[in-house]
Order: C-alpha cells, then structure tokens, then sequence
C-alpha cells in the first residue's frame, strides 16, 4: 500500500469517512477529527509509515486536510 492509500484508511478508521475524493477537507474545523484522534493518528502514522512526528512539534493548521497529511507523509521518506 502506498503512502496516500495508508494515510486515507488511517483516516477512515479514525473518521469512517472516505476521503479520496475530498482531500482539502478541513478535519478540525469539520469536527471530524479532535485531541484524541490527533494523539491516534500520529500513532498510527508512526507504527504504519515509520514517521516519529512528537505532539508537542504538531500544529494543526499543518495538518488539518488529508492532502496536508499525505504530503507529510510523502515527504518524510
């Protein structure tokens, strides 16, 4: 799987939203993702793509959009 195709389904099981359609949607401002999911999602993006991203270092408006993830995800190689 690839790094796009990991970070939708990491924010399908967070969200049970599909959005490979809709990758400028705002998570935070929609209200589908919070604190919690936040802590979650850097999780998951640790233990399936190896990326060590601390949440004291995470600011929001950086990855407030799964195409904002997918880039960061992409360019952490």
């Amino acid at each position: 799987m690839d790094k796009k195709a990991t970070v939708l389904s990491i924010l399908n099981d967070l969200t049970g939203e599909d959005f490979s359609n809709n990758l400028d949607e705002d998570l935070f401002a929609s209200g589908l993702i919070d604190s919690i999911d936040t802590v979650q999602l850097l999780l998951q993006l640790q233990s399936q793509l190896g990326m060590d991203v601390p949440v004291s270092e995470f600011d929001r408006n950086q990855w407030n959009t799964p195409a904002k993830i997918i880039k960061k995800a992409e360019d952490a190689e």
